[in-house]
């Protein structure tokens, strides 16, 4: 009788019963496949532990913080619709035809294809790119045109060093990354603005529930962006303060380093995926601490610390003009509630007005109805005619008189202006 299946061994089935995803793999000239690829495949084919992959799967990306993580063989990339895996080699996006991230496809193929000339060459003894498994689909009529303009060049954050020298493939492509999703938020943010100052200038000439329905919706659609952008500068503002966090980046130097060294890889090509599953996340970051130290791989971080540099900028300024916008909304509020109280101090006015009014007329009404007993008093003995105005006149008069003299004295205790 056979012995039942090891844990190991039924973690392994399970992954490798997972349904296949589709992924694009980018490569350095431009080319780019699409493929199935099932979770233990890309685990072996990247060397990433179970928990990326599930940062980068698009239904349950959004649970999970923006981050840029270097790992052994690869560097994943969960920035908003920039989700990718890249390697010294090539670059994984997930879900390739879906529109918001096609854009991304279009753009690494032509900005990857456009620096090639200039890239350096990789090392002879580095590992060709894995060959795709499994169904392979045509680009052509499958993704969309970038909307950013392809065919620009390198970015920013390269130019910014001002050198002949090209990037490693890794930067390149982590700099298409970064730009995308730095742009993603730059046009929401710009769509937010021209919606919402005008909406918010209607607001403050009109007070009305469709205005106000207007302005609830844009701090709403303000406090999701502005939550979004402060991630990302979170995330670059961390890797900037971390020198180890970026020199993790720097695949191509560190296949080098291994290479140079005689040493294999922590996460082997033919290691298997519940090992990488097993494996703790406390255990695996003193492991890369202590490799980082002992094995002397110690990279210059300055063109990488240039590269976020620029795009730290970039978004900062998207949140300064996300941050005028919510000042904006705010002087707004004020100046609505300053209205509002405005308003309901005229009403407590009208109030305390007519209620003297009614409290004087009350008296009035009293004073009328003692003369209108059926008793004897001398002033019926003047002519009928001339009782009567007297009576009213002196009714009339004594009213006014009363009203005017509460009013004043309400001016003068402060209850009026």
């Amino acid at each position: 009788m056979a012995s039942p299946p090891t844990v190991a061994r039924r973690r392994q089935l399970a992954a490798e019963g997972a349904p296949a995803v589709e992924w694009a793999a980018v490569f350095g000239p431009g080319a780019c496949r699409v493929e199935e690829v099932g979770k233990h495949q890309l685990m072996r084919r990247t060397g990433l532990p179970p928990r990326d992959l599930r940062a980068l799967d698009p239904a349950m990306a959004a649970s999970y913080p923006a981050a840029i993580t270097g790992r052994e063989r690869a560097v994943v990339v969960n920035l908003e619709r920039a989700r990718a895996v890249i390697t010294a080699s090539e670059v994984l996006v997930p879900a390739p035809r879906d529109p918001a991230v096609a854009p991304l496809v279009r753009e690494l193929r032509s900005r990857l294809a456009s620096t090639h000339a200039t890239a350096s060459p990789p090392s002879p003894s580095a590992s060709p790119p894995p060959q795709p498994q499994g169904a392979v689909v045509g680009m052509d009529g499958s993704v969309s045109p970038s909307s950013h303009g392809g065919g620009e060049g390198i970015g920013k954050g390269w130019q910014a060093l001002g050198g002949d020298k090209a990037l490693p493939f890794e930067f390149r492509a982590l700099e298409v990354c970064l730009e995308f999703a730095c742009k993603s938020l730059e046009h929401e943010t710009s769509t937010l603005e021209k919606e919402a100052y005008p909406a918010l200038d209607e607001l403050t000439s009109k007070v009305s529930t469709l205005n106000l329905e207007r302005a609830r919706q844009i701090k709403s659609r303000l406090v999701d962006i502005s939550g979004r952008v402060q991630k990302v500068r979170d995330e670059l503002e961390h890797l900037l303060d971390h020198d180890m966090d970026m020199a993790a980046l720097h695949l191509t130097e560190k296949l080098a380093c291994y290479q140079s060294a005689g040493q294999s890889s922590r996460f082997d090509v033919e290691k298997e995926a519940s090992e990488l599953e097993e494996r703790s996340i406390k255990e695996e970051e003193e492991e890369e601490a202590e490799e980082g130290g002992a094995g002397g791989f110690s990279p210059n971080t300055d063109e990488l610390e240039i590269l976020l540099e620029s795009f730290f900028v970039q978004i900062e300024g998207t949140l300064n003009k996300l941050s005028t916008l919510r000042e904006y909304v705010d002087d707004t509020e004020d100046y609505i509630n300053m209205m509002l109280d405005d308003k309901q101090n005229q009403l407590l006015e009208m109030g305390i007005l007519l209620s003297t009014a009614t409290l004087v007329l009350t008296c009035g009404i009293t004073v009328t109805g003692f003369l209108a007993l059926n008793i004897h008093i001398p002033l019926y003995d003047t002519p009928p005619g001339a009782t009567f105005w007297r009576a009213t006149g002196g009714i009339v008069g004594g009213s006014v008189a009363l009203f005017l003299a509460a009013v004043l004295c309400y001016k003068r205790s402060g209850i009026l202006p």
